[in-house]
């Protein structure tokens, strides 16, 4: 926290004599807010403050776990590449293949969509026609089989655009090609071998975790997400349109938006300091390799560059924030690319790249972070707060800035 007492009176001296000039309110502070570095061997500093739940006035702490947004694409990566290396999946097939249906842009029907431009954003999907609300028992073709779906313009794997979509897609490859529903899948590929109690949307989370799920509030201070009191939700997918949520209606490779591959992860800060460790080792964890360093070295390469006319490099949902993708990999941002004009990346502001991803959702904005050459990184998030492009050096928030580099 910043004191300024001593300043209010000279500040009040100069805006009475006209030098100062009147000024936007400041933006309010966060709910709650939790930061974890670290390095290969383990934590190097921790912080947290603020509320997790404000109505039970219980402290935030990192190892609280929350919704934490797009940072579940590179987690969900993460799995798919386990499957890559185990022959189950292929980065360059024809994702009709891998699917079991005929995915095609109608305005390019001759041209093949694979895993790799899913996971890079360039598979020419777009989110206009949804991504997420397909009931339990319907097909994902509700939304694909829509001509809004589809970017008429640019064919597959000629052009970037941050498409949520994409990524139920590649759970339900990853569904197909396991025979696994996708939750217990993230569970046995990557959550499990790395010691984390995380799970999406809550399905297999333990009772300590739910009792620890932090609550998400907009920046009005208004709950909006995971509001459980302790509960368990009733049902963890989108329910069937009869309202009911028998699981065993699920079949594989069929609606992989149930489990919100795009987002809907539940992990705590120290949880995602582990996944970073473990990508700043090449791949192990404890003794534990969940990649191969090859697949770590390709997370570590950028599929797509912006040349300046190559791809839309701010996500189009959200008015108030400026462009930060400026290169992109397998759901890996990497920073410090841009030119500083009009795509501003450098959220550290020390122009080192670095790779990670970000994520922001029903008020909390969130960060996953490494630089491998110095062998080190960061996690946080923060709840309760505005996204927008208030950073001094990026096109990232105020928020996250300080959560990148401390506060």
């Amino acid at each position: 926290m910043t004191h300024r007492t001593h300043l209010l009176f000279p500040l009040a001296l100069l805006a009475c004599i006209g030098i100062v000039q009147a000024t936007e309110p400041a933006p309010a502070s966060p709910q709650a807010r939790v930061r974890v570095a670290f390095d290969r061997n383990g934590e190097t500093g921790v912080r947290a403050e603020g509320l997790a739940d404000v109505a039970a006035g219980r402290a935030l702490t990192a190892d609280d776990p929350a919704r934490i947004a797009s940072i579940s694409k590179l987690v969900t990566t993460i799995g798919t590449l386990r499957l890559v290396e185990q022959g189950k999946l292929s980065l360059d097939a024809d994702a009709s293949e891998l699917l079991g249906f005929p995915l095609r842009n109608p305005a390019f029907p001759d041209a093949p969509i694979t895993l790799r431009m899913l996971l890079s954003h360039t598979s020419s999907l777009t989110d206009d026609a949804g991504y997420w609300n397909v009931p339990l028992g319907e097909d994902i073709r509700l939304i694909t089989g829509k001509p809004e779906a589809w970017d008429a313009t640019h064919a597959p794997g000629t052009y970037f655009r941050y498409t949520n979509l994409n990524f139920p897609l590649v759970a339900q490859a990853m569904e197909r090609a396991s025979g696994e529903r996708f939750d217990r899948l993230m569970r046995r590929l990557v959550l499990f071998p790395l010691g984390i109690d995380a799970d999406f949307n809550w399905s297999g989370s333990s009772d300590d975790a739910i009792a620890r799920a932090v609550v998400l509030y907009d920046d009005a201070g208004k709950p909006q997400k995971d509001d459980l009191h302790g509960r368990r939700p009733g049902c963890p997918v989108i329910e069937a349109r009869d309202g009911s949520c028998d699981l065993s209606r699920w079949q594989p490779g069929v609606n992989g938006t149930l489990f919100s591959p795009q987002g809907g992860l539940r992990i705590s800060a120290r949880g995602l300091a582990r996944i970073g460790r473990m990508l700043l080792n090449d791949g192990t964890l404890d003794g534990v390799r969940v990649l191969s360093p090859a697949s770590v070295a390709l997370l570590a390469t950028p599929v797509w560059r912006f040349d300046g006319a190559n791809g839309v490099i701010g996500e189009e949902d959200e008015p108030n924030r400026g462009g930060f993708f400026c290169a992109y990999g397998l759901a890996t941002q990497h920073l410090a690319q841009g030119d500083g004009k009009t795509c501003r990346d450098d959220l550290f502001g020390d122009e080192r790249p670095r790779i990670g991803h970000s994520g922001n959702a029903y008020g909390l904005l969130s960060g996953l972070w490494i630089d491998r050459a110095a062998g080190t990184g960061v996690a946080y998030f923060a709840t309760g707060v505005a996204n927008d492009s208030s950073g001094a050096h990026s096109n990232f928030s105020a928020t996250e800035e300080q959560g990148a580099s401390g506060w």
